[in-house]
């Protein structure tokens, strides 16, 4: 009933060279599932724009989305001042993920480690419409299931 994502020391190829055994996030396997164990009435979801449960909801949403697309694992990086929340694994290329719920796009960690690390591709998955920002591509969260199409 649970998808485990560890943490990777270094969003390095092979990722699961790096995993951090004692160090993961759990996610339920169906987000319809989580959102009624939460008890989320769907008014809030659809009405209330600052519903802080959201953000959880669509990462969840994502995560379902994009297991067992690609042969390995998503996996997620996190250090003292950053948090990526999906690394994806597409041949050798570490393709880093940003989730988001609405249409603001402020990320300051996903841009630092973009910066840092020059991915040769990098997604955002949001409420906001396909669009290429500099090294940042952007997909509508009713996307993320044809992602590895879409790479």
């Amino acid at each position: 009933m649970l998808n485990r994502v560890c943490n990777v020391t270094k969003p390095e190829h092979p990722l699961a060279a790096f995993d951090r055994l004692d160090c993961f996030k759990l996610y339920l396997f169906d987000t319809g599932l989580l959102k009624c164990m939460a008890g989320v009435d769907n008014k809030a979801i659809l009405l209330n724009t600052d519903f802080q449960f959201k953000g959880p909801l669509a990462e969840n949403f994502v995560l379902q989305q994009l297991r067992g697309m690609f042969d390995t694992a998503p996996r997620y990086y996190a250090s003292q001042n950053e948090e990526i929340d999906f690394l994806l694994q597409k041949g050798m290329d570490i393709i880093p993920v940003e989730v988001k719920a609405g249409e603001r796009k402020s990320a300051p960690s996903f841009k630092r480690y973009i910066a840092r690390e020059k991915p040769t591709k990098a997604l955002r998955f949001s409420q906001m419409g396909y669009k290429k920002d500099g090294g940042i591509t952007n997909l509508p969260l009713y996307l993320a299931g044809k992602t590895g199409a879409l790479l």
